[in-house]
């Protein structure tokens, strides 16, 4: 008997333990989904875990490698994460349950604010006499993995155009994939969702001459006024060799989310230790610098977290 009460009280003190340490609203012990080791969300999110750990108080959050976007959503809805760094258009098809998501609606998420800008970047040959989106009719085009946001995007920026993949020579490459095929001249062009600049693109330009397509004003105008996750970008001529002038294009934003059941004062104080330690995240990681809070919940189009919005509501940036 004694040997059972033994063991019946030892489990519960485990349980008990556990619940205290890793229960759904500890606020304390936090996991942060990135992506993998080689991408730009993991050593962001680690940059970003260390300010949160030594700007506030008794907090324990550790950056945790994933397989991003998509696996982050599916991880904070079962609560196995409790923030994440996803698009904010992979975003959006998860909490509406369409695009990659279609019938796998994630509820139980919520934004703390965008990070920087994930831009769309379309390569085509300068010999493909390829000067608008119409002009891909017909054209060996990579429109990116299949399933993937990139895929996404690549439809609906054909669809103001009139074009859909069964009037393109589609290939659903990767951008290390993508760029291969376009330097072995097996593809026209293809498009790629990253940041800037992506590597990919420019290993070709150290080796051949592309162009980045730009998109028209009302193509950008239709793309943000249809789906409020885009926002204009112009990528400079600088950014890339060979390239002659700037091209207009649209943008989706790295977006760090959190459980929607966080801890309000919790989340309160990660979004100002985001923001006042800036400089910090900058000295960390490049992409630190293109942190803003004045673009912080533009292109959002999932629900403030309460902590995040109070502590915008305190800085003037929504009201």
């Amino acid at each position: 008997m004694k040997k059972g009460f033994l063991a019946v009280s030892l489990s519960m003190i485990l349980v008990a333990f556990i619940s205290a340490g890793c229960g759904k609203n500890s606020g304390k012990n936090l996991v942060l989904a990135t992506g993998g080791t080689s991408g730009t969300y993991y050593p962001y999110g680690g940059a970003m875990a260390q300010i949160f750990n030594t700007k506030v108080q008794d907090m324990n959050v550790t950056a945790q490698s994933t397989g991003a976007s998509s696996e982050n959503l599916r991880l904070v809805g079962k609560d196995e994460a409790d923030l994440a760094i996803v698009q904010n258009d992979v975003m959006d098809y998860a909490y509406n349950g369409t695009k990659l998501f279609k019938g796998q609606q994630i509820k139980g998420i919520s934004t703390i604010a965008t990070l920087y800008r994930e831009v769309v970047q379309i390569v085509v040959s300068p010999d493909a006499k390829i000067n608008t989106i119409s002009d891909m009719k017909g054209k060996k085009i990579s429109v990116g993995d299949a399933g993937s946001g990139v895929e996404a995007n690549a439809m609906q920026i054909l669809a103001p155009a009139g074009l859909t993949f069964d009037d393109l020579k589609t290939s659903h490459l990767s951008f290390k994939e993508s760029g291969n095929a376009y330097q072995d001249k097996q593809l026209d062009g293809f498009f790629v969702t990253a940041g800037i600049p992506n590597a990919a693109i420019q290993e070709i330009t150290a080796l051949q001459k592309v162009k980045i397509l730009a998109l028209d004003a009302k193509t950008v105008d239709q793309l943000v006024k249809e789906y409020p996750f885009y926002t204009p970008y112009i990528i400079k001529k600088e950014i890339y060799k060979g390239m002659t002038s700037d091209a207009q294009t649209v943008a989706v934003k790295a977006t760090l989310i959190a459980r929607d059941d966080l801890d309000e004062t919790v989340v309160y104080n990660l979004t100002k230790a985001l923001f006042e330690n800036k400089d910090e995240l900058a000295k960390a990681h490049a992409k630190g610098v293109e942190l803003d809070i004045n673009e912080a919940v533009k292109g959002v189009s999932v629900p403030l977290h309460p902590g995040a919005k109070k502590y915008y509501m305190e800085k003037g940036i929504i009201k």
